[in-house]
C-alpha cells in the first residue's frame, strides 16, 4: 500500500521549456547556452551548482568570466527560471488533494539557489504561497550535495524519512531517474513533460 509520494519539480509540477532557458542565457550573453543546458541533469559548472559543489556566488562569477562581463544574481535567476513554461493550477490542486487523502507528499529535485529564490518565494503560485506550502518536505540536489539519478539521493530520502520503498511512489519525467528508483524498489510513474498526470496518478495509487 502506497503511503508516500515523491515528486520531481521541473517537468512534473511545472512544465519545462528548455528553448526558453537557452534564449534567456543567450540574452544575458552566454553564446553556447545550447551546449551547456540539459533538462534532466546539468554538467560542468552548471552541474557543480546543482550538486552543491559551488555556491550561487561562485557560479555567478564563473558565468561572468565566460560571458566577458559581470552578470548579477537577478540575471542568473532570470536565465534559470526560463525553464518554467507554465505552472498548471491543476497540478497544485492535486498535491493538496493527495495530502488531504493522507499521503505524505515530498519533493526531490535537481535544482539550484537561483531557481529556488523564485520557487520558495510568495510569487511561486501567484496566490502568495511558496513551493514548500505544497509539500511535507523538500529535498534539493544542491543541499543534498548529489543529483538524480545517483541512488544516494533516494537512499538518503528514504532513510531520513523512514520510508520503505514498497510504500513509496516516485513521479519524475526523467526515464533515467525513474529507472534507478525502480531498481531500489520504489513504485514509479514517468509522465512526459507537459502531460496532465493528475488523473493517471490515481491508477498508480490503487
Amino acid at each position: 500500500m502506497i503511503k508516500n509520494i515523491i515528486f520531481d519539480l521541473g517537468g512534473v509540477i511545472f512544465t519545462i521549456d528548455e528553448k526558453q532557458a537557452i534564449r534567456r542565457f543567450n540574452e544575458i550573453g552566454l553564446k553556447n547556452a545550447k551546449d551547456r543546458l540539459d533538462p534532466y541533469r546539468q554538467s560542468g559548472y552548471f552541474g557543480k551548482l546543482e550538486s552543491g559543489e559551488i555556491s550561487a556566488e561562485e557560479f555567478r562569477r564563473k558565468l561572468s568570466e565566460d560571458i566577458g562581463h559581470t552578470v548579477t544574481f537577478e540575471d542568473c535567476r532570470y536565465a534559470w527560471t526560463g525553464y518554467v513554461k507554465e505552472l498548471p493550477q491543476t497540478n497544485l490542486d492535486k498535491l493538496i488533494t493527495l495530502h488531504q487523502e493522507g499521503y505524505r507528499i515530498l519533493l526531490l529535485s535537481n535544482t539550484n539557489p537561483f531557481m529556488m529564490s523564485w520557487a520558495e518565494s510568495n510569487d511561486f503560485d501567484h496566490h502568495g504561497h511558496p513551493l514548500s506550502f505544497y509539500f511535507d518536505a523538500t529535498y534539493k540536489s544542491y543541499q543534498l550535495k548529489t543529483m538524480k539519478p545517483d541512488k544516494s539521493c533516494f537512499l538518503y530520502l528514504l532513510d531520513h524519512e523512514g520510508f520503505t520503498p514498497e510504500e513509496t511512489l516516485f513521479v519524475d519525467d526523467g526515464p533515467g531517474n525513474v529507472a534507478v528508483a525502480s531498481k531500489l524498489g520504489l513504485h514509479t510513474y514517468c509522465p512526459a513533460n507537459g502531460t496532465d498526470w493528475t488523473k493517471r496518478i490515481d491508477d498508480y495509487l490503487k
